[in-house]
């Protein structure tokens, strides 16, 4: 098994010289900044596998560094774990916004820090190959499925988005928001079923966002489709008075950008998704009726 790369953000040296001695000590290879900066150059050359993160840094917070490392495509879905003296529950509700997979504060168990790494380790790596929410392929299945598109002809690739799933799962809970994220995927592999090909894919690459695969003739009626149910779908997730303007929410709303293979030559892989991201627009949303 490949050795597990760490990067320790901490401006502390005494704290960040103990962590690297540990984990070094445990087996994996650890890459130290001890500014934001400098940690998201580090990102850029090479990701990580998972980031140990302080929010107090020398130039920007940690709170930066976490919501510029979720805007690129290449380190968006990295395990963050906040290791910070920050102890106000609203500093932690503004962390686990931002999609860290944990908080702890200092002082802090060093072992109760080992198995926290571990399991958003074994978590990442089980999701990379299927999501635990919808059952569909992952991250990296996913990646391999759109490298053999660099070699093909005649293909559409949908970038699926479904925002204010967190604000979502924050006012009714984390169950409610996995539920709706398992709707639309069972939305839209049943559309690949009905208006696909056999060769079609369809893949749950981050927390919100899917990816379907097909030919580029059947692209447009797919995402017609496709716009129509999850226009009809989300309401049902929200509780009727809520809908009626009893309360003030974010709705959530569907946005779907299509990449094809006519529109490349692409360099590499990323290069599609990106080219399918930036054409995104929306195509259904929450129909929430204001007092």
């Amino acid at each position: 098994m490949a050795q597990k790369r760490i990067l320790i953000v901490e401006d502390d040296p005494d704290t960040a010289e103990m962590l690297r001695i540990y984990f070094e000590a445990q087996g994996y290879e650890i890459v130290m900044a001890a500014w934001g900066n400098d940690a998201l150059e580090l990102c850029q050359s090479r990701a990580p596998d998972l980031i140990i993160q302080d929010i107090r840094l020398p130039d920007i917070d940690g709170y930066q560094v976490v919501s510029e490392l979720r805007r690129n495509l290449r380190t968006s879905q990295i395990p963050i774990i906040f290791l910070t003296e920050k102890r106000a529950r609203a500093d932690k509700i503004a962390g686990l916004k931002l999609g860290a997979v944990d908080y702890i504060t200092k002082p802090f168990d060093m072992q109760e820090l080992r198995l926290r790494v571990r399991n958003a380790l074994r978590r990442a790596g089980y999701a990379s190959l299927v999501s635990p929410v919808s059952g569909l392929p992952g991250k990296q299945v996913a990646e391999d499925r759109l490298e053999r598109l660099l070699t093909e002809d005649h293909w559409a690739l949908l970038y699926i988005s479904i925002s204010e799933v967190q604000s979502f799962s924050e006012t009714y809970g984390f169950v409610a928001g996995d539920d709706v994220l398992r709707a639309v995927g069972v939305i839209v592999s049943n559309v690949v079923d009905e208006f696909g090909t056999a060769d079609d894919f369809v893949g749950h690459i981050s927390q919100s966002d899917f990816i379907l695969v097909t030919r580029e003739d059947k692209a447009q009626d797919i995402l017609d489709k496709l716009a129509a149910r999850l226009d009809r779908t989300f309401n049902y997730f929200y509780p009727f008075k809520d809908l009626e303007g009893g309360k003030t929410i974010a709705p959530m709303s569907a946005q779907v950008g299509i990449a094809t293979a006519a529109a490349g030559p692409y360099g590499d892989s990323r290069a599609i998704l990106e080219t399918a991201m930036r054409a995104r627009r929306q195509v259904a949303t929450t129909h929430i009726e204001k007092p």
